[in-house]
């Protein structure tokens, strides 16, 4: 075989020619592709390195969230647990008030269950009392124990309150003044005179003396000076002491 260097220099101008249709037509638009795909891949890659950066964001915030979200919870645990603990110390206590109220009712009612009970024994003792210093005194009465209490009563006037002393004086600014005088028994001369010489030294002016009886005195005088009585007598001391027994209610 012969070496053609003419062909050899064809060959090599259609090799070249060649090599430039193909980087020309295929090679270039081959890198151009492999270029943009590259490109994006790389974008891709950059969007899922992204997507990967904000997954983990997500999920950092995530985890922050779960754990702000499990101390909120362990915080209003905490809370709903005080507000239980002080509304039940409160009811406890409004509790309390309740039963130390009803108690001091109780207390109150029995106390004056105890005074109404007090009283009616006072009550029923002082009645008793009454009828039983009633029936001493009627069986005790004499003319004796009337000459005592009149002594009393002699003795009484010369030491009257000034209110009485002064009732006595204006009654005897009147030219005459009665004075009815009642006994349970009949008063003796004797004693009819010093009461009248006693009653005459307080009162200036003529006196009107009346005499009376009167059994339900039952021992003791009582005197009628106009408007003013002198009670000395059983009868008003009795009287006196049911009303006693009446108050006590």
């Amino acid at each position: 075989m012969e070496f053609n260097v003419s062909t050899f220099i064809l060959e090599i101008i259609n090799f070249l020619i060649l090599i430039w249709i193909l980087q020309r037509l295929f090679y270039k638009p081959l890198l151009e592709v492999i270029a943009k795909r590259k490109q994006f891949i790389d974008q891709s890659l950059a969007d899922a390195k992204i997507m990967q950066q904000q997954a983990e964001e997500q999920r950092s915030l995530y985890e922050n969230r779960q754990k702000l979200w499990e101390q909120e919870k362990q915080a209003a645990l905490k809370a709903l647990h005080q507000q239980i603990d002080v509304e039940r110390r409160a009811q406890l206590d409004q509790l309390n008030i309740e039963l130390e109220q009803e108690r001091q009712k109780i207390n109150v009612t029995l106390q004056r269950q105890q005074r109404e009970l007090q009283q009616q024994a006072e009550k029923k003792a002082l009645q008793n009392g009454a009828r039983f210093a009633g029936m001493l005194l009627k069986q005790s009465a004499s003319p004796e124990l009337e000459a005592k209490i009149f002594g009393m009563l002699l003795d009484n006037l010369n030491t009257l309150p000034a209110a009485c002393t002064l009732c006595l004086q204006m009654s005897g600014t009147k030219k005459s003044v009665p004075i009815k005088i009642i006994s349970a028994y009949p008063l003796k001369d004797e004693l009819r005179l010093q009461l009248e010489q006693k009653l005459s030294s307080l009162i200036n002016s003529q006196i009107n003396f009346k005499y009376h009886q009167d059994i339900e005195l039952i021992a003791g005088i009582r005197m009628d000076i106009g408007a003013w009585v002198l009670n000395a007598n059983l009868q008003h001391e009795l009287i006196g002491f049911a009303e006693i027994a009446n108050e006590s209610k």
